[in-house]
């Protein structure tokens, strides 16, 4: 049995808490949120579950789920890879900045540690990830989302970016953490084209990513209802976080 430490008690991070909470390879649950009012509203519908701060609670847990921010992990993934556990992380546009993605790896690989990066609201890296050990000439995302998903008000679908994943993440650090993941499976933040949309007619988030190289073609897509407490997010990005959860806890292992 294992003690799961979570970062944010957001969305995902409620989501993550009420489902860990019903897995028996998991002990306790310590939450962390730097709003107390969400980590308390949280704890109390989670039976396993206790607020500490996240430097108290590291010497006893075993894995940390972030589900906060961009900045939380500049804040607190390095503490959490030095005291020597296992990190899952869902900010994954934070690894954007080369230099600080490398200092995790880095640290990671000295603390014999791993971050885990939940594939989020996409259907498809796994190919991705097998096609980029050949040549991968194009990697495309587009995402198209409510406008009031992407905190926008238009009345016609209109594409509000367009370039590469590295000023995607930057841009909307919020709403664009598959291209992220996109990125870091294929061909990188630089060479990986993003593309997103604001359609007034949609009702669900779409994602669909196009890969072109020596292995062949591929296409993948997936309408993804909004998350019924942030609209902002995908149920999907809540299910693969809990998926990447049991993952860890599974012996077999599905490559």
């Amino acid at each position: 049995m294992i003690n799961l430490g979570i970062i944010g008690c957001g969305a995902i991070g409620t989501d993550v808490a009420k489902a860990a909470d019903g897995m028996d390879d998991i002990k306790k649950i310590y939450l962390f949120d730097s709003n107390p009012i969400a980590a308390k509203n949280l704890c109390s519908i989670v039976k396993k579950a206790a607020i500490q701060p996240v430097a108290v609670f590291l010497k006893d847990v075993d894995v940390v789920f972030e589900a906060a921010s961009q900045q939380a992990v500049n804040q607190y993934a390095e503490m959490v890879l030095k005291a020597g556990k296992d990190l899952i992380l869902m900010s994954i546009g934070s690894l954007f900045d080369d230099t600080l993605r490398k200092k995790l790896e880095d640290i990671a690989r000295t603390q014999h540690r791993k971050i885990y990066l939940p594939s989020g609201a996409v259907c498809g890296i796994d190919g991705v990830i097998a096609a980029s050990i050949e040549k991968l000439d194009s990697v495309t995302l587009v995402t198209t989302k409510p406008p009031a998903s992407l905190g926008k008000s238009v009345e016609e679908r209109t594409v509000i970016f367009k370039g590469n994943a590295r000023d995607a993440v930057k841009l909307f650090p919020r709403n664009i953490n598959v291209a992220a993941c996109l990125s870091l499976a294929g061909i990188g933040f630089d060479e990986t084209t993003v593309e997103i949309v604001a359609d007034p007619v949609e009702t669900r988030i779409n994602h669909k990513i196009l890969a072109h190289g020596r292995f062949g073609r591929l296409r993948a897509e997936v309408e993804n209802m909004p998350n019924p407490n942030n609209p902002q997010s995908s149920y999907m990005a809540s299910l693969s976080a809990i998926a990447t959860l049991r993952r860890v806890l599974d012996p077999l292992q599905i490559a």
